[in-house]
C-alpha cells in the first residue's frame, strides 16, 4: 500500500510500524527464520486462550513485529489458494472478488520463473523462487509416494491447478528472503512524499463524527497522534486490527463497555469470525540421510554456511517446509480439500522457547503433515483491558464442529497412507510420534487433541461483507457506518483460502491499491 500510493506523487503516505527495521541477518537468511520465532524484537509472540477441543491447551502464535510484517519472519512458500476459494468470496455478495477479478492482481505482484503465461505474472516486485532443483533428495520420495497413492505431481501449485503433490515456491530473491518490505517498501524509500516512523505502537484510531482523522500511537512511552487528510488505512493483521478498533471504541458494544472504552459505532463482527488452519503433525525416523545429518554436525553447519556465503545457495538458502500439496481426502471430495507438507528433517529435542531450525535433532528424521483446507470452526479476539500495550484475548475455538474433527482425522489417515507407500515405507525406520502403539480412531483423536497445532494464517477478524451485522468491511474495504477508513490485510478475507494466507494477503493490498487511488480519483 505505502508503494502504490505514493508512486503517482500525488499523495503524501505515512507508513506507521509498530515494530523496527528488517535490516537484520536471521531476517535476511532464509532459514534464519526459526531464529525469529522467539524474537520478541520482531515478533508479537502471541499466547492463545485455552482451547477446549486441544485439551485446553494455549497455543503459541508469532505475528511479525518488523517492517514487512509477517512476512519478515514466515517460512516463505508461496500458495495463492484454489480459485474456488476467491469465487466464494464474490458469491458471499463481494462483489470484483472472483478469481477472474484477482487473477490479475497476483499476476501483477509476483516475478515468476513460471511467467509471463495466462495464468502467472513476471516481473512484479515479488520474486517468487523455483526450488526444485535445490530440495533435499529425500523430496523425490515424498513426490513419489503421493503419485503411488494417485495424487499427480504438479509442476507448477500456483498455475492453472492447485491439485497434486509439488515442491513449494518460496518468496526468495538470489538467496535472500523476499517480504513485503524488501519487495515494496525498499524500492519506495526515496520518494520525498512517503514517510516511515517505526517503534510507533497505534493505540487507537482518531475519530470526528464517526469519520476517522488521525491516528494516535506511543513511542518511546510518549503518546503522539498524526492526522490524515484523505483517510487512514489500517494494516495491522488478523490479530492487530480488531484490537485497534476495539480500543478507538469500533466493536461490540458489551465488549467495549466492559472496560470503559467510549462507543464510537456499534459493529459486532469487530473480532468475530476467526478462522485458522489447524495441523497434525507425523514424525519419522529415517533409514537414510536427512536435512538432519546436514544441519546437526559442525561440519554440515560448516559446509551449509560456505555454501550459502559463497553461492547463495544449500538448505540455509530454502524453507524447511520443501514438498507439498493439495489432495482430496475422500472419492466424494469436489475439491482438493487436503493441504499436505514434506520436511526433511525433524527437531524434537528443541530448546523450550527456541525452535532453532540449524539444529535438528541427532538422529535422521523427517516430518509429513496434513491440514484441512476450509474448516468451520469460528473464534474470536477481544481486547482485555483498554491499554493498547496489553496484548489482546484469542480465542482459536479450534476443532469446535463435528465436521473439523473428521476432517482431522481424514488428514492424521492421509498421513499413514503416504508413510505407508513403497516410496516413503522403504526409508522409514519406524514412526516416532504419534508412534504405531496409536491405531484406533480414538486413539487417533487423542493424539490430535494432544498435539493438533496451527499453521499460523489467523484471517476474517475484520471480514468483508454486505452488512454490519455480519461484516466489518465493504467490498472496497471501506469500513461499514465510518468514514475515511479502510482496513486492508488478512483480517478482511471473508473466508480462509484453501492454503498459505501470504500470497492473497499481498494481492489483496494491490487491489486495495487501485481502488483507494479510484476513490481519489488518479
Amino acid at each position: 500500500m505505502a508503494n502504490r500510493l505514493s508512486a503517482c506523487g500525488r499523495f503524501n503516505v505515512l507508513l506507521l510500524e509498530a515494530g523496527g527495521s528488517d535490516q537484520r541477518l536471521w531476517l535476511k537468511v532464509p532459514l534464519g527464520y526459526g531464529m525469529s520465532f522467539y524474537n520478541p524484537s520482531v515478533n508479537w509472540m502471541y499466547q492463545t486462550e485455552p482451547d477446549p477441543q486441544l485439551n485446553h491447551r494455549s497455543a503459541y502464535w508469532p505475528r511479525g513485529k518488523v517492517l514487512g510484517g509477517s512476512s519478515a519472519i514466515n517460512a516463505m512458500v508461496f500458495i495463492r489458494g484454489q480459485a474456488r476459494d476467491f469465487d466464494d468470496w464474490a458469491r458471499l455478495g463481494n462483489s470484483g472478488w472472483s478469481y477472474q477479478d484477482v487473477l490479475p492482481y497476483f499476476k501483477k505482484l509476483e516475478d515468476s520463473p513460471h511467467g509471463p503465461s495466462r495464468s502467472r505474472g513476471a516481473d512484479g516486485p515479488l520474486h517468487v523462487s523455483d526450488v526444485s532443483k535445490q530440495v533435499h533428495p529425500l523430496c523425490e520420495h515424498f513426490l513419489k509416494a503421493g503419485e503411488e497413492l494417485g495424487i499427480q505431481r504438479n509442476a507448477d501449485i500456483n498455475g492453472d491447478s492447485q491439485e497434486g503433490v509439488c515442491i513449494n515456491q518460496i518468496t526468495t530473491r538470489n538467496g535472500f528472503r523476499e517480504s513485503a518490505s524488501t519487495a515494496y517498501l525498499k524500492p519506495a524509500l526515496s520518494r520525498s512524499n512517503l514517510k516511515i516512523i517505526t517503534h510507533a505502537h497505534v493505540s487507537r484510531v482518531l475519530f470526528e463524527n464517526r469519520k476517522a482523522v488521525g491516528i494516535e500511537y506511543l513511542q518511546d512511552g510518549i503518546k503522539l497522534s498524526v492526522r490524515a487528510s484523505r483517510e487512514v488505512i489500517l494494516s495491522a493483521g488478523s490479530i492487530n486490527t480488531p484490537q485497534i478498533l476495539q480500543l478507538s471504541g469500533v466493536g461490540p458494544g458489551q465488549v467495549l463497555q466492559k472496560f470503559n472504552i467510549p462507543l464510537v459505532l456499534e459493529s459486532p463482527a469487530v473480532g468475530q469470525n476467526l478462522q485458522d488452519h489447524l495441523c497434525i503433525d507425523y514424525i519419522y525416523r529415517a533409514k537414510v540421510p536427512t536435512l538432519n545429518k546436514q544441519l546437526g554436525s559442525v561440519w554440515g553447519q560448516v559446509w551449509s554456511g560456505l555454501q550459502y556465503i559463497t553461492k547463495r545457495q544449500g538448505p540455509l538458502s530454502l524453507s524447511i517446509n520443501q514438498g507439498g500439496g493439495f489432495c482430496k481426502s475422500t472419492e466424494q471430495s469436489e475439491h482438493p480439500d487436503l493441504q499436505l507438507y514434506f520436511s526433511p528433517l525433524s527437531y524434537l529435542k528443541a530448546t523450550p522457547g527456541i525452535r532453532k531450525l540449524t539444529a535438528p535433532d541427532a538422529f535422521p528424521g523427517f516430518l509429513l503433515s496434513a491440514q484441512p483446507c476450509r474448516p468451520e470452526s469460528r473464534g474470536s479476539i477481544t481486547v482485555q483491558s483498554s491499554d493498547p500495550q496489553e496484548a489482546p484475548k484469542i480465542w482459536p475455538n479450534s476443532l469446535s464442529t463435528p465436521a473439523d474433527k473428521a476432517a482431522m482425522l481424514l488428514a492424521a489417515q492421509w498421513l499413514r497412507k503416504l508413510a505407508a507407500t513403497p516410496s516413503l515405507g522403504s526409508i522409514i525406520d519406524h514412526e516416532i510420534l504419534p508412534g504405531p502403539q496409536v491405531q484406533s480412531i480414538d486413539q487417533m483423536m487423542a493424539d490430535i487433541y494432544e498435539r493438533a497445532s496451527t499453521v499460523y494464517h489467523p484471517v476474517s477478524t475484520c471480514r468483508m461483507g454486505t452488512h454490519i451485522e455480519h461484516a466489518v468491511v465493504d467490498s472496497r474495504l471501506r469500513a461499514h457506518g465510518l468514514l475515511s477508513l479502510r482496513i486492508v490485510d488478512a483480517s478482511v478475507f471473508p473466508t480462509l483460502t484453501s492454503g498459505n494466507t501470504n500470497a492473497p494477503t499481498l494481492m489483496l493490498a494491490e487491489k486495495a491499491a487501485d481502488m483507494v487511488l479510484a476513490d481519489h480519483q488518479y
